[in-house]
Parts: C-alpha cells; structure tokens; sequence
C-alpha cells in the first residue's frame, strides 16, 4: 500500500539520493511448507492506509472470446491507466487468494527518488489481481507480474510482493527505471523449506546465487541496470538488490524493519534478535532474509504474530505517556514531529488503526483447492479484527464484505468496515479496559471457526466427491454466513460496550455502575505536570476539647467502734 497516504505523514530527513519516507503502510509474511502446521503454506498481508476502505474483492472465473481486453485502473486512485488483452479463461479470485490457493500480499518500499514515474500502464495493485486471474502457481505468478511490466511496462514506485501456493513461497522486489523509461528491475527467492520471511515497506533483498533457477529468478538487467546508474561497482557475485536501489536508513530500520523484527523475534525467540535490529541505533545491521521458527507456526500462530504493538520490548507503544492512562497502543499522526527544535518519532507497529482489511491465506496440498485454501479475513485494526474463514472456491460473500456496500467516505450499518471501526475507535479511548472485552469476543469467534474447521472440511470432501459443485455451494453457505455472523456479534459488541463504559462509567455484570480510578502512575504523571494547581489544601486540625477531670470518689463515713462495716452505694 503506497500513495494513498504519502501526503498524510511527515518523514524524517534522508539521504538526497533515496525519497523520503512517508510510506510506511502495509506487512507481509510468508511461511514456508515445513514451517507452517499441518503441511500448509502461510501468507499474511494487512492493507494499510488511510483512505483505504476495507472491502472482499471477489471476481469470478471466466472465459473470454478473441481480442476481449481488460480496463488496468489504478488500484490506489481508480485512476484509468489503460487496456491489455485477456487471455482465453480466467480464474476466480476471492481477495488476495485465486481458486488454484495462489496468494499474493504486498508492502511498498518506494525505493531512489530518480526511478519514479516509469512509463507503463500496469501498477502494483493491478499486478496482484491480474496474477490471481491468470496463474495456477506461485512461479507462474512471478512469470504473468514480471511479462506483464515487460510488455506494458510498471506504473509504480519499489515494491515486494509476498506469492505464495499450496507448495512454495516466494518473495519478488521491483522497481521500475525511472521516468519515461518501460519496464522493471527485479529479483524472487524462494523462500527455503522450514523457514519464514517477512517484509514491511524496506527492501530486503540483498545479495542472491546467480545461477540457481529452482529457488532464484532475476531480471536480465537488474545488475547491469545499477552499474549504469553508478550504484554498483563490484563483482556481479557481490551485488546487492536493497543496497542498489532501496539502501537502509533511520526510517527505513525504525518504522519498516522494526516491524519484522518483531515477527522474527516472536517466531524465533532462540535467536534472541535484540532491538538494535529496529531501534535505528545500528543503521548498518541487518536482520536475515529468513529465520527458521522455533515451533511449527499454525494459523492462530500467523493471526497472532499479525497483531503485535512491540509488547515487552523497549518499544512498546504502551509504556510512555503517549498512551495516555488507559495504555493505549497507537499514535495518531504524523509519525514524525518536532519540539524546541528536536525531532522525534512514534513508532509504527504491526497492528495499526489506518488498517483497512488484512488476512491470513492458508493453502494446504492435501486437499481440492476449492476446499484446501482458506482465507481467513479481517477489516480494520488486526488487533481488533475477526478472521473469518472465506474459501478459496467459494462463488460469493457475504454482503457485509463485499464491494460497494458502503465507501471510505460513507458510513453503513451493513458494512462490516464500519462496524468494526465504529467498535475499535471506541476501544481506543480505553484501551487497558475495552480491548478485554473485544478480545474476549474475539477469542471466543475464531476459537469456533478454528474448532469446526476439521468437521466442515471433512463434510465438504464427502461433497466433492460426489459433485465438486456441490461442495463449492456447501463452503459458500458456510463462509457467507460467518460473515454474517461475525458482522452482527460485532455490532451487538459495540451496543455492549457503549452501555457498559458510557461516560466514563464501568457497569459491572449485575449492571451497578462503577467509578474506577486511573492508575497511580497516571496520578503521578497528573501531579508532576500539574500538582500546584490541582492540589487540594491540608484540611485544618480539628481542636481538642480539654480534659474533663473524673468525678471524685465517694467517701464513705466514718465507723464507730464495733459497728458493721457501711458499704458504699453501687454509682
């Protein structure tokens, strides 16, 4: 995800040969077969930008007669940048995922300044959805994306692409050459069996075998091309594609590769990868391309390493007084700012408000694609989402989803995108209280989805084996009305949560309304800034009254002699 939030952010200065850094949207992660459960590949992309709407894209399988061409509109603007011919069929893609289980995500590296504006028609986003259309595997979806700009030429900035297919996952970077030129520089490893990567808006690329077609594919030009532009001066075997064309700077190690250090440090903790990896102290270390995880990564692994704030780390958005007294996460923008002359930065997490929809794509070999992908979908905030399951093979969505239900710039009860960000946004304000109730429905909605999941599947291959259609029609039911289901537990959850927490209030479940305090530390920092005027005055002593002397004992009369004793009355 690129321009559409390049005006939003101020960036900090960097070197004048590389663009600044206002892109700072969009996480990818590829789990390869042998690290991945259950013999599955994993791909994650969440879409991050602010003027994002976050929607289901579904596009159905076709057939297209001779000279039929396809509309190449800009995916970030709508923009119509021009028309290529179809090719005779086309598959159906549900999101990022086709019928075939070939997945594609995406983050923005943008790259040197001098190779904006290419002359092409076919962009980033168009690359993706294309590829879905027309590729039975990852390796042919390389091959489609990288023809494509060859033909057409690119019509974007840098970019890594995460593709992946029931069998293998790949990681392309590409950049285009600059304006008025056609075409694209670009390099794709395989990601090795056993092994996990991620991206997060910095090329990560750098040096690859040159003779090794099975796991290592290349532009014919990628090197020559750099040579050209003096940004390479050494032995072919030493060249490095992220050093030529996105070098790493203070922006690109804090706000992207801080981001995938904190999935490789999560997935890998044995490695024990200290915050100098994404701290921006040590500008020159670099994380690995990939790192073996310590355990099989599962789904709800996958999910899980998709929402992360740096929880327990030096940059844990939750400790500073940014996050206000209910440990809120996040920082409005602009990530970048300046006080008395010094600039400074908040950080950029994984989980992120501006999220429009993020998924996790689940292909597995051992089972009819219509049935073996899954794509287990979210809009919003992954911190805040429900990843519902969507079929690779299914034949609608569910409407709550679905494209033109509602848009960025117009609210709808019937979208799901509005729903959960009319949820989230109240979540923000009291972030330590609020997020155990989303996360508590959360839990418990795709707790079922992953708990069911072995039952439907196993009935959806009695289907298949009957009439494959049938099992298609069976998965569609199941996966719109998820959808469904999803959309209304949450907006009964944002019904739930206004009532309990309304103005400032905690009703507790008997329904009494509560006054809970802010934390010590919260009151601490209150005083510090502002104790003087807030104080309250000493409450004035209170004067003792004097003390009352105790009554005299009574005295009893004197005896005469040989009387009986008189004894004195009870008081």
């Amino acid at each position: 995800m690129n321009r559409r939030i390049a005006n939003l952010l101020t960036a900090l200065p960097v070197t004048a040969a590389l663009v600044a850094q206002p892109v700072l949207a969009c996480t990818s992660m590829l789990v390869s077969k042998g690290a991945a459960a259950n013999g599955a590949t994993l791909m994650t992309y969440s879409a991050d930008a602010h003027e994002l709407y976050g929607e289901l894209y579904y596009t159905p399988a076709r057939r297209h007669a001779t000279g039929a061409m396809r509309d190449i509109l800009e995916w970030d603007t709508g923009k119509f940048l021009g028309r290529i011919p179809q090719p005779a069929q086309t598959y159906s893609v549900v999101g990022n995922m086709n019928e075939h289980q070939v997945s594609i995500g995406e983050s923005t590296f943008t790259g040197r300044e001098e190779l904006e504006g290419p002359a092409g028609i076919v962009d980033y986003g168009s690359l993706i959805y294309i590829a879905l259309e027309r590729s039975k595997t990852a390796r042919e979806a390389i091959q489609v994306m990288t023809s494509l700009v060859a033909e057409h030429g690119y019509a974007s900035t840098g970019e890594t692409f995460s593709i992946a297919d029931p069998k293998e996952a790949w990681l392309l970077e590409m950049i285009g050459k600059g304006k008025g030129q056609k075409g694209a520089v670009w390099v794709a490893r395989k990601v090795p069996e056993g092994y996990l990567t991620a991206h997060a808006n910095q090329a990560r690329i750098t040096k690859f075998p040159l003779n090794e077609p099975q796991d290592t594919l290349y532009a014919p030009d990628v090197i020559s091309f750099a040579r050209e532009k003096g940004w390479f001066k050494g032995a072919d075997k030493d060249f490095s594609f992220a050093d030529a064309y996105h070098p790493l700077d203070f922006g690109g190690q804090r706000f992207s590769e801080g981001r995938v250090w904190s999935i490789f440090r999560r997935a890998a903790p044995s490695l024990k990868l200290g915050a100098e990896y994404a701290d921006g102290s040590a500008p020159g270390k670099r994380l690995p391309l990939w790192v073996k995880p310590d355990k099989e990564v599962s789904v709800q692994d996958a999910m899980a390493l998709m929402r992360d704030h740096f929880e327990g780390t030096p940059l844990d958005m939750t400790k500073d007084v940014g996050a206000g007294p209910y440990a809120a996460p996040y920082r409005w923008r602009p990530m970048t700012w300046e006080v008395d002359g010094k600039k400074y930065v908040h950080e950029r997490a994984i989980s992120t408000q501006q999220t429009g929809f993020s998924l996790v794509a689940q292909m597995r070999a051992s089972m009819p694609s219509a049935i073996g992908g899954v794509l287990w979908f979210g809009v919003d905030d992954t911190s805040m989402t429900v990843y519902t399951p969507m079929y690779a093979g299914i034949r609608e969505v569910p409407h709550n989803f679905a494209q033109g239900v509602a848009s960025r710039g117009q609210f709808s009860w019937d979208s799901s995108f509005w729903v959960f960000n009319w949820v989230s946004n109240q979540a923000y304000a009291r972030w330590s209280d609020m997020s155990v109730d989303v996360q508590r429905e959360q839990g418990a909605l795709e707790g079922q989805f992953l708990a069911d999941q072995g039952a439907i599947e196993q009935a959806a291959m009695e289907l298949y084996k009957r009439s494959p259609e049938d099992a298609r029609k069976y998965l569609t039911d199941y996966s719109v009305k998820q959808g469904e289901k999803v959309h209304n537990r949450w907006r009964k959850l944002g019904e739930t949560l206004l009532v309990k927490y309304i103005d400032g209030n905690v009703r507790d479940e008997q329904g009494k309304v509560n006054h809970p305090k802010y934390s010590d530390e919260w009151y601490r920092r209150i005083a510090r800034e502002k104790g003087k005027a807030l104080e309250m005055p000493p409450e004035p002593k209170k004067e003792e009254p004097a003390p009352v002397a105790a009554p005299a004992a009574p005295v009893a009369p004197a005896q005469k002699p040989g009387s009986k004793p008189t004894v004195a009355p009870a008081p």
